[in-house]
Formats: C-alpha cells, sequence, structure tokens
C-alpha cells in the first residue's frame, strides 16, 4: 500500500526570510536575502542544481523532528546506532530596544547527546535559482561563498578541512555553523548562539502569551498563528501567500505556481485571522505596504512583489520540479489580470484601522479619500467582467464572489461613513452596496436554488460559500439552506473536502480538493447551526497536517495526500477563522 504523501518539512524564519528543513536534516529551500528572491538552497524542486546542507549519520539512525513549544525553533533528532544527536534549526528574532532584530542569519547547532556518533556535515549552495556553483574560499574560522547571487558566508567550529571534502568524522563536541551574508562574525560563537537562541525562543513565547485563542484546539491555533506570521516580510509589510513556488496541486497536473508574492485577497484573510487573535502590529505594517501602491488605484493589481513592485513576470526554469512534477515556475502571470475583487478587500483589511480606537494617529496614516476613490472604482467596474479568484487564464466572466467583495467592500465602507459621520461616504457606500447586490442575485440559478460561478449561471463554486460566512445570506433563511446543500451535493468529495470547482479548466479536470474551500464549508454549517458536524471535518482536516503541524493548499481526493505550495497561509487562515467562529458559536449557545 502506498504511503498517503506528506511534506516531510518544517519551516522557520524571522520576517526577513523563510526556510525550510526536512526531517533529515536537510535545509530544502531557503531564498536568500529575501522570500521572493532566488533560493540558495532548492533542493525542493531539484536533488541537483539546488544544493545541500545537512548532517549525515555514518551509521544507521532514525530521526523524530519537533518545534521547541510555542516557537519557529526547529529540532531534529537523530538516534543512531554509535550514539545520538540533534540538529536546532532557527532564524534569530527578538526585541532590542524597541525594535525587532531580525538578521539576515540562519543560525544551526549540531548537539550531541549519547556517545561520539560518526557524522559527514555538507553545505553547498547554489545560486541563480541553480545555475551559480560558488567558488569556496576557507578563513579560519568560516568558509566564504563567492560568486552567488548575495554574498554569503558559513562561520563555524566544525573542522573545514572535514566540511571541504565531505569527510566523516565523531561527533566529540557540540558544533555551530551560522549562514549569513559577507560581514566578518566577530563576536563569540557559542555565546552568540546560545543568546540568540534564547532570545528567539522566548519572543515567540512571548508573541504566542498575547495571542487570543479560545479553548479549543489551542495548540492547531497556536501553530497556524505562527506559520502565518513567518509569511510577512515585515521590512515593507507584504504578506506572502506562501513561501515556496512550483509545488504541484496534483502530481503530473501542471498546475505549479510561484506564490512568494503578495495578493490583496489572501493578505485579507491572513489580516482577519491575526485580528481575531488580537495581533494588530501586522496591519499596521500592511498599512505601509497599502499606502505604497495606492498612489495608482486605478490599476490596483491583484498581486505584487514583496518590494511592491508591480511587475513579476513568468517564467519557466530548467529545473527537473518537486518528485520531477515540473514545470518550475518563477514569477506569476496574475499581476497583469484583471481581478476587481481586490478593491473591496482592501477596504476590508483596513477597516479595523479605521475602527480601533487603539490606533493611535489614524489621522496620518489613513485618510477617507483612499476609501471613497476604492469605492469608485467599484462602482466604475461594477459591469465589466474579471478572471475571478480561481485566477482563470483563457477567459473572463461577471463572476459572483468579485460581487460578493463588492458588496462587503461597500458594506465596510459604510461603517467607515458612520464612524467618521462622513455624508458623501455613506451615500456611495449605499449606492454600491445595493448595486452589488443586484449582480449578486443575477448569479442565482432558480432551477438549482443555487448560487453560480457566474453570471452565465452554469458552474458550481465553493466561493459561492462566502455568501454564507459573510452573512450576505441570512441562517434562518430557507433559501439560504437550498443554497447551501446543492453546493455541498456539487462539490463535496468521497473524503468530505470541498473541490473549489468541478468544471474543465485551462489545465483540464481538477484532481485536488482546496483546503480554503473546505473552510468555508465548515464555517457556512457553523453559521447553520451544524457545530458537531462542522466539528468533525474540522478534525478531519487536522489528521491531514504533517508531523510539525503544518498544511499545504490542496489534498489529494483519492487519499488525502498534500499537495500545492507548502505551507499555504490560507490554510491556515481557514483554521483558524474556522476555530474562532466555533467556539463563538458554541459560547453563543451556552450563555442562552
Amino acid at each position: 500500500m502506498n504511503k498517503v504523501h506528506r511534506y516531510n518539512l518544517a519551516v522557520t524564519g524571522n520576517c526577513h526570510y523563510i526556510a525550510y528543513v526536512d526531517d533529515l536534516s536537510d535545509l530544502q529551500w531557503m531564498c536568500w536575502p529575501q522570500m521572493d528572491s532566488s533560493f540558495i538552497f532548492g533542493g525542493l524542486i531539484d536533488d541537483e542544481k539546488g544544493g545541500v546542507f545537512k548532517v549525515i549519520p555514518e551509521s544507521p539512525f532514525q530521526t523524530k523532528q519537533r518545534y521547541v513549544e510555542n516557537t519557529a525553533v526547529i529540532i531534529t533528532s537523530f538516534f543512531c546506532d554509535d550514539g545520538d544527536f540533534e540538529v536546532i534549526d532557527f532564524a534569530p528574532r527578538f526585541q532590542v530596544f524597541d525594535r525587532n532584530h531580525k538578521p539576515l542569519e540562519f543560525f544551526r547547532k549540531i548537539r550531541r547527546t549519547r556517545g561520539q556518533p560518526r557524522i559527514k556535515v555538507v553545505c553547498e549552495p547554489r545560486g541563480n535559482y541553480g545555475e551559480d556553483n560558488p567558488s569556496v574560499i576557507v578563513g579560519s574560522n568560516h568558509i566564504h561563498f563567492k560568486g552567488l547571487h548575495y554574498p554569503l558566508r558559513l562561520t563555524t567550529n566544525a573542522t573545514k578541512t572535514y566540511l571541504m571534502e565531505k569527510k566523516a568524522f565523531s561527533l566529540t563536541e557540540d558544533l555551530y555553523l551560522v549562514l549569513s551574508t559577507d560581514m566578518a562574525f566577530e563576536s563569540s560563537l557559542k555565546e552568540t548562539f546560545e543568546e540568540f537562541y534564547y532570545k528567539t525562543i522566548q519572543y515567540w513565547r512571548g508573541w504566542v502569551k498575547d495571542t487570543f485563542i479560545p479553548n479549543i484546539f489551542q495548540k492547531e491555533m497556536i501553530r497556524s498563528a505562527i506559520t502565518i506570521k513567518l509569511h510577512q516580510y515585515e521590512d515593507t509589510g507584504a504578506i506572502i501567500a506562501s513561501g515556496s513556488t512550483s509545488l504541484p496541486e496534483y502530481p503530473g497536473s501542471g498546475r505549479n505556481w510561484d506564490y512568494r508574492y503578495c495578493w490583496l485577497r489572501d493578505s485579507y484573510f491572513s489580516l482577519a485571522a491575526l485580528n481575531s487573535l488580537g495581533h494588530f502590529e501586522e496591519a499596521e505594517k500592511y498599512l505601509h505596504f497599502i499606502n505604497n501602491i495606492l498612489y495608482d488605484i486605478s490599476h490596483l493589481q491583484p498581486v505584487y512583489k514583496i518590494n511592491g513592485d508591480s511587475e513579476i513576470p513568468e517564467k519557466e526554469l530548467p529545473l527537473k520540479g518537486y518528485n520531477g512534477n515540473g514545470p518550475v515556475r518563477v514569477g506569476n502571470a496574475a499581476y497583469y489580470q484583471k481581478q476587481y475583487d481586490s478593491f473591496g478587500q482592501v477596504i476590508l483589511s483596513l477597516l479595523p484601522l479605521y475602527m480601533d480606537e487603539r490606533i493611535l494617529q489614524r489621522e496620518q496614516l489613513l485618510s477617507l479619500d483612499n476609501i471613497k476613490k476604492l469605492l469608485g472604482e467599484i462602482e466604475l467596474r461594477m459591469n465589466e467582467p474579471d478572471a475571478g479568484i480561481w485566477e482563470f487564464r483563457g477567459k473572463t466572466q461577471k463572476h459572483l464572489e468579485t460581487y460578493v467583495f463588492h458588496w462587503a467592500g461597500a458594506k465596510a465602507g459604510l461603517k467607515i461613513a458612520e464612524h467618521y459621520g462622513d455624508i458623501e461616504l455613506i451615500e456611495l457606500s449605499t449606492r454600491i452596496k445595493k448595486e452589488a447586490e443586484i449582480n449578486i442575485e443575477r448569479c442565482y440559478h432558480e432551477e438549482f436554488e443555487c448560487y453560480m460561478s457566474d453570471q452565465t449561471q452554469q458552474v458550481f463554486d465553493a466561493s459561492a460559500f462566502l455568501l454564507i460566512v459573510l452573512n450576505y445570506l441570512h441562517p434562518d433563511d430557507f433559501r439560504t439552506h437550498k443554497h447551501f446543500q446543492r453546493l455541498q451535493k456539487e462539490l463535496i468529495s468521497q473524503e468530505g473536502m470541498i473541490y473549489r470547482y468541478r468544471a474543465v479548466d485551462d489545465f483540464g479536470e481538477t484532481h485536488a480538493t482546496f483546503l480554503i474551500c473546505t473552510y468555508w464549508y465548515i464555517e457556512s454549517l457553523i453559521c447553520l447551526g451544524f457545530l458537531d458536524e462542522a466539528e468533525d471535518i474540522l478534525k478531519n482536516i487536522i489528521r491531514h497536517e504533517n508531523h510539525v503541524g503544518l498544511l499545504s493548499e490542496d489534498l489529494s481526493s483519492h487519499d488525502g495526500s498534500q499537495w500545492g505550495n507548502f505551507p499555504q497561509t490560507y490554510s491556515h487562515v481557514g483554521l483558524i477563522n474556522t476555530v474562532t467562529r466555533l467556539a463563538r458559536k458554541r459560547d453563543k449557545l451556552n450563555f442562552e
């Protein structure tokens, strides 16, 4: 019987970069110096051109990988015939004075726990997506890799000769290895590691302690919150959809996309989740990113690079792909698509900042003119078709989901207008809300008693669950239940997960269920009062987590295997939103 596919990876980071370490200690994926730069370790998508940084025991061994509780620090334990050791990996992050210290450094420690196991340490980075093989200069306490797309140095107390020759040696003391830029590491290696290790653990545990979570599924909520946090590039405030590229939605599907960019849609859902957990710093950082792209609202894109650049040209690289599944793509052609739901999602992302009295100096940061301009763009494009949430490349339609966010954005605009007493904004928001409602109703299919994907009324689409989740449809309305039941019948898999849609698209038939859609389904169940059923499906999703509690984008409809880019912020956002809604619903019922 074939083993169900799970990504055997843990991720760490410091809101500057993200690193993926597998359960054999191999640094399988790390883009350098930023989240959307070329990898310097990319074995995840090419085991030859991707480079390697791992610890290899000489004798037979077993491993176990975990996170230090409530942190992003990874420990991979090795149990060998001739002794045991563990590999500790983390990206430093902690506060210095009033600032977050997040250096471009990756810290690794090999800690001996029993005997004197013989090991090899191999560190062979690559540059420019595997095209550049660096020359190596060995110093007294470091190895300098020259000729990469960005400077890289390994500082270590390990024997450089053994590293260079990839020669096995006996582990008789703790070893420290720090990847950094070409700046000299001038302080004590051991003392710096131990200090940064302690402070990083304290930072994450403090951040988790300040996180509001209900008393159910707490372990999963904490891991999801940390995972989302890791995907914000703090320097600009951008939030990426995933740290990976080209992990296929399904083997051989060709649906391999680069998700290392900031989708406005995904960012809205991520910020909503973090906001529900009591974290506002991320939204304030994101505001800076939004302010820097709203200078040209009429050309608002669905996705941007993390530095705010608008062009993200898509190309295919001569790399093998994950488990041989090509193509490998970098860039994303979605940047030039028309996805008009983005206007409403930006308003929703900013709503808490306009409304929360804890945000000081809002007048300097926030302008009602931006809300008016965003709503004006919605009104201008109300009758224009777009590519929709699923980013169809071969067609445009007047999509339901786009109109749902026109409606939700106008509703948010109305809240802001009423809060500030702006009559002009009240009138504009009210008018657009009504126009969006008219267009939503044009997606309703009388015979199926269901809202369809778009105004052609031909395709069942999981995004139609959002009508319930966002309270457009009232849970007590008979028509709401009919709509839900039809979507459930048409889109549910044998495992109880939800497809995005069942129509043939640009790449043929879809064979994977999309986790965020399943969460919308669960949230709809909660809204409609089916709490036990909702919790059962939620538990089923959690059973599909990998060994350290991380979730991918897609699950195979055949065996529940993980596929798609990993970890996916959408999937962890969905878990947070679902658990939060379930807890609130149960609490409400308990007090009635």
